[in-house]
């Protein structure tokens, strides 16, 4: 389905370089972002109150500090991982193709590159990811040379594994430069977002398991009938012209391309996902924020203006990119998220919140995202 060796090949040779620095900054900030990775570690448990469920699986959940090529192959992995069953899906219906053969090698290239494409756009604007779906170890290769400051994600594919933090130095530094913020306070804040999540995974052992379950059941429902898909290929198309400030007009539809193409089960799917992922990450934002004020000292000046670049946005391509892709969809999950979250804590404590850990019935449902007050009167009380 995807020459995935072409798409990390071409992803690195579109991706734009990183803010310059000598390689003894480079190396400092390495440095720093593993030594704030293991303090906010701490941090984040004693705020929350969230711990993991054993030492061993705290420690099979190591943190990366990776470039931006580093970044790209680590999510072609856990891409390999996760498309598995719709590979397999593809190829049986393929093998009953007459033409398998030629327009297999020559899709598998095309789609290789576009693939890259669109990775080399997202490795500039990741600050940090905790990968969900990361292959089994071993999860590095050999560095390039006994002085790589980087770590070099595998490949893969080796299965499954326990889940991975990684940090994306360059991305951390050229924000950091942007916002013109304390770097070691910014480095640490980040690192508080990022510890959140990988303290959400191990201290919640069904949450990943829940969470690839209900993405498995999103791509079995995929419609892999060429008219199918065309027909929502041209809805989308014409929804376009609903994007405003690119030629568009306010207040058209503002699905992205990706929810244009799903069938009615997978935007059923696709509601409770979006639910979940709204409380990851809006209580990550709430963590960082909230601890902040102890140990990173200009945590207010960092938020303000670290708001104000989101809300700031981009050029009109970049916006038209991230329309497509649902990227401004995410960035309303941290603040629907941070809502609910503090609505809840306001209401029973963190404490009481923290029983939205309990199963998956007690998560909130996309409804209650946006009424905390009903997660509540439902769960906590």
């Amino acid at each position: 389905m995807v020459d995935w060796n072409l798409a990390v090949a071409t992803a690195t040779r579109l991706v734009r370089p990183g803010p310059e620095v000598s390689r003894a900054e480079a190396a400092a900030v390495v440095a720093e972002l593993r030594r704030h990775a293991l303090e906010a570690e701490e941090h984040v448990r004693a705020f929350t109150g969230m711990r993991s469920s054993s030492l061993a699986q705290a420690v099979a959940t190591p943190v990366l500090v990776v470039d931006r090529p580093g970044w790209v192959r680590a999510n072609v992995a856990g891409f390999r991982t996760v498309v598995q069953p719709l590979v397999e899906k593809l190829q049986a219906r393929r093998a009953n193709s007459a033409t398998a053969g030629v327009f297999g090698a020559v899709g598998e290239k095309a789609t290789g590159i576009e693939v890259g494409a669109l990775l080399a756009f997202l490795a500039t604007k990741v600050l940090g990811q905790y990968e969900t779906f990361a292959p089994a170890e071993p999860s590095l290769e050999a560095p390039d040379s006994p002085a790589a400051l980087f770590d070099k994600p595998r490949l893969g594919p080796d299965g499954p594994g326990p889940g991975r933090l990684l940090l994306v130095a360059p991305n951390i530094v050229h924000v950091e430069r942007e916002l013109d913020v304390d770097p070691s306070d910014f480095r640490l804040w980040v690192c508080l977002h990022e510890e959140t999540h990988r303290t959400q995974f191990t201290a919640v052992p069904w949450l990943r398991d829940h969470i690839q379950s209900e993405v498995q059941s999103f791509l079995s429902e995929t419609d892999v009938d060429p008219g199918a898909l065309l027909d929502r290929l041209r809805e989308a198309a014409g929804s376009l012209g609903g994007l405003p400030g690119v030629g568009g007009r306010e207040g058209a539809s503002s699905s992205s391309l990706l929810e244009i193409v799903q069938s009615p089960a997978q935007r059923e799917i696709l509601g409770r996902l979006t639910a979940v992922m709204s409380l990851l990450e809006g209580h990550a934002d709430v963590v960082m924020d909230g601890v902040g004020p102890a140990v990173v000292p200009t945590v207010a000046e960092i938020r303000e203006k670290f708001q104000q670049r989101r809300d700031r946005g981009a050029n009109r391509l970049d916006l038209l990119l991230r329309r497509l892709l649902g990227m401004d969809a995410k960035l309303r999950q941290y603040q629907d998220g941070a809502v609910f979250v503090r609505g809840v804590v306001e209401q029973v404590g963190m404490e009481g919140f923290n029983r939205v850990w309990t199963s998956p019935n007690t998560l909130p449902t996309k409804e209650e995202i946006h009424d905390p007050a009903a997660w509540v009167a439902r769960v906590a009380r």
